[in-house]
């Protein structure tokens, strides 16, 4: 952040050149090696997602039902809080049986009223790590479909189109999700679970998402594209999710091998 403050400067003319672009400037420390990987403990599985769903929509007498949807565009679409926070019912292809699509064309994240032109909480932004022009196209299967179609029509949508908003209108603020995520996982999870890494963050649905089409065979690359990452940086942060599925990669490998078996 530092370096490309510096680099705004010289495009600003304040500076002629970037100091830290100095061949003189020496760096003796080794760079820290930073672990990106995600816990394999905080990842639900989609059993224990489900009931979390069921159990969103028993709390209060109208919160828990408005947010049902949205946690489930975490998991079942594998969106980031401020992309779920941004959808609208232009961005939903939502048939009346089968899988549907999504298509994010940014998010809105809050950043704080000091941070944005508006004033407000939230901002209005691309896709993360993408120019504002970019489009992600996610595929999404019969239970999310159902829960966005049951959302739009109790719900509505905002005048701009957005599905998930605050009873006056607003877009979410992550404290009203959170804690309302605090109170679904004693519902759901065992005490000694509750205690645990296990779903403790609304995030962790998204990784969540991510391992499910992983293990279920989807190619990385896919995967990938749908989740808005890499391939390099899918590999890196969901390795350790993916330990302990060898005996299913075993057994498709089996399935692979039976043609070739049937040749010799």
């Amino acid at each position: 952040m530092f370096y490309n403050s510096l680099r705004y400067a010289v495009s600003r003319e304040r500076l002629r050149v970037n100091p830290l672009d100095s061949p003189t400037l020496k760096q003796d420390w080794a760079q820290p090696t930073v672990d990106i990987a995600i816990d394999p403990r905080a990842v639900g599985n989609p059993a224990q997602i489900s009931q979390a769903l069921t159990a969103c929509s028993y709390i209060g007498a109208r919160q828990g039902s408005r947010f049902v949807a949205f946690f489930a565009c975490l998991y079942y679409a594998m969106m980031r809080p401020a992309e779920a926070a941004r959808l609208r019912d232009t961005n939903c292809e939502l048939p009346e049986t089968g899988w549907g699509k999504l298509l994010l064309e940014g998010s809105k994240p809050e950043v704080g009223k000091d941070y944005t032109d508006s004033g407000q909480l939230h901002d209005n932004r691309g896709l993360k790590g993408r120019s504002r022009k970019t489009v992600r196209s996610i595929p999404i299967p019969p239970e999310l479909v159902t829960l966005l179609r049951q959302h739009i029509n109790r719900y509505g949508v905002a005048p701009d189109g957005r599905l998930f908003r605050s009873e006056s209108g607003n877009p979410v603020p992550k404290s009203t999700y959170s804690r309302l995520w605090a109170k679904i996982r004693p519902l759901t999870l065992t005490p000694e679970q509750v205690t645990s890494p296990l779903m403790r963050r609304p995030y962790d649905l998204r990784h969540a998402g991510v391992t499910w089409r992983l293990s279920a065979g989807v190619p990385a690359a896919q995967v990938a594209e749908w989740a808005g990452h890499s391939v390099e940086v899918l590999q890196r942060i969901y390795h350790r999710c993916m330990d302990g599925y060898d005996d299913i990669w075993i057994d498709r490998m089996n399935q692979a091998r039976q043609p070739l078996h049937q040749l010799d």
